[in-house]
């Protein structure tokens, strides 16, 4: 999963040594350097994620193979030394929890499945090339109710059944500053 996650990042131009993560067990949560190129990110990072474990699932059995679900919002986030923590991380977490999409990505082929958060959506992605892959969703988890931008990214030509495959979470959150 980390070398896939590297993998993409690079493609988007966003250097892994420069980033803040955490292993989450299942998954990973990572904050992107204050001038991330949020646009090439949306558009990059998706499709090489995608392909790098697409390469990784034709290699391995079933068993082994890979999914995950990507969740790309920017916010502010506070820092302690417990780590990082805000409102932006909670949302970033429930967008990726959204039944919706748990669902849309039970029924879909491929590897990956990207939500972004409305502002994302908004600011970022429908100023980018793949704006029209998405779709909105309702997102209810816990106490938020909102919506969200869904995408399942398809380059996989290796079926994956959805009872053999390893679900695997990936967290996106944009590390921004009050200036």
């Amino acid at each position: 999963m980390y070398r896939a996650v590297q993998q993409g990042l690079r493609a988007a131009g966003v250097r892994w040594i420069r980033c803040h993560h955490a292993d989450r067990g299942d998954g990973v949560f990572i904050l992107a350097p204050l001038r991330t190129d949020k646009v090439r990110l949306a558009e990059a990072l998706p499709t090489a994620l995608a392909k790098s474990l697409r390469r990784h699932n034709s290699r391995h059995p079933p068993e082994e193979r890979i999914r995950l679900r990507l969740a790309m919002h920017a916010g502010e986030v506070a820092r302690d030394e417990h780590g990082a923590t805000g409102n932006s991380i909670n949302l970033a977490f429930r967008l990726l929890d959204a039944p919706e999409l748990k669902s849309a990505f039970r029924r879909a082929p491929g590897v990956l499945a990207v939500i972004t958060s409305e502002w994302f959506y908004d600011e970022v992605v429908r100023h980018s090339s793949v704006a029209g892959a998405y779709r909105r969703i309702p997102v209810t988890v816990k106490e938020t109710s909102t919506s969200g931008w869904m995408h399942t990214v398809n380059v996989s030509n290796t079926p994956q059944p959805a009872a053999a495959v390893i679900r695997r979470m990936l967290t996106w959150a944009q590390f921004i500053r009050r200036s």
